[in-house]
């Protein structure tokens, strides 16, 4: 743990874990409840796959 010493330095921290870290790990119910980061890799994967034709 480190020692902030002015407020901005606290926003700035709390931001880069809010955006940075939080919000790329949490799951979202939107998103079938996997992180933006399994999505998106989960969409990539899909979109190189062959398409079946019906």
């Amino acid at each position: 743990m480190r020692t902030l010493v002015t407020r901005d330095e606290a926003r700035a921290d709390l931001f880069d874990y809010i955006e940075v870290f939080y919000n790329r790990s949490r799951r979202h119910s939107t998103l079938g409840y996997k992180s933006p980061v399994q999505f998106l890799q989960h969409w990539i994967t899909t979109q190189h796959e062959p398409k079946l034709a019906a």
